[in-house]
């Protein structure tokens, strides 16, 4: 009978945002695979907590992986950890997490610190609808089209990013949605030093190009509304009733016929219409 995958998230910033749950599947578990078990064993160490580590990350995710799942099948359980956050979300535990499930191997995932939930929760922005769109390439044309892609999302949408990067994203943001498109930068969540800052895409852009950005990021930005008609004017309302009455029509018809097809006030229109004939 095969083990299980325990999917345990890990603070993101603040040691005290671990549960029970979690620290009690850290502590039952055979072993646990590790983005980076150097980090790892700090939290390990705070819980007073010894386990059995493997390495797990992206650039091991097929030796890693197998070996891991070959242990699941024999019978262990596992626990797999990120540095921070929620294992399998942007995230190359994905993989493992697809090669249990083809393989039958039972995941369970424990609810805990995620960043992108936390971010837009705190973002001011609508959270109804959203669409997490992870890191942004490091290609400068795959990132802007990953963007025009994009430039017609109505939902809320999430990024992640680095500081090192941040400017240039700020940049291909504006250029994508428009400087008034609204965003919330999210800095160093649960940390000392959180920040969350509400505004618009060229402010944000100009703010972090003077003042040298610092720490992880989640970027939250405002989907973009349904293109709103410009409203027919009572000015483009005369000019259709004299094309009517050039083709024939009275007054009144001409009128009448164009407050229906523009929407207009018949009578606003119709006195317009006389005060230019005067």
């Amino acid at each position: 009978m095969p083990g299980t995958l325990y999917l345990v998230p890990t603070p993101i910033g603040n040691l005290g945002d671990i549960s029970a749950r979690m620290a009690e599947t850290l502590e039952t578990v055979d072993f646990i695979a590790a983005e980076d078990t150097r980090v790892t064993v700090k939290l390990l160490n705070h819980l007073g907590i010894k386990k059995p580590m493997v390495s797990y990350y992206r650039h091991n995710t097929d030796a890693s992986g197998a070996a891991v799942l070959e242990r699941l099948l024999a019978g262990e359980n596992c626990a797999l950890v990120t540095d921070a956050g929620t294992p399998a979300v942007s995230d190359p535990g994905e993989d493992l997490v697809v090669r249990c499930a083809a393989a039958g191997v039972p995941v369970v995932a424990i609810p805990g610190p995620c960043a992108l939930v936390t971010a837009l929760a705190v973002s001011g922005l609508p959270t109804g609808r959203f669409t997490f769109e992870g890191f942004l390439a490091m290609n400068k044309k795959n990132r802007r089209a990953h963007l025009e892609a994009l430039k017609s999302e109505q939902r809320t949408m999430i990024f992640y990013e680095a500081p090192h990067k941040l400017t240039a994203t700020l940049r291909d943001l504006r250029e994508a949605f428009g400087p008034e498109r609204r965003i919330s930068l999210c800095r160093e969540l649960s940390k000392l030093h959180e920040e969350i800052r509400r505004t618009t895409l060229g402010e944000a852009e100009s703010w972090y190009g003077q003042n040298p950005p610092k720490g992880e990021f989640v970027l939250v930005v405002e989907g973009g509304g349904l293109e709103q008609e410009e409203k027919p004017t009572l000015e483009q309302g005369l000019a259709r009733v004299r094309q009517l009455m050039d083709e024939g029509s009275t007054r009144r018809d001409a009128v009448r016929q164009a407050a229906e097809e523009l929407a207009l006030s018949r009578n606003a229109l119709y006195e317009a219409s006389m005060a230019e004939k005067s």
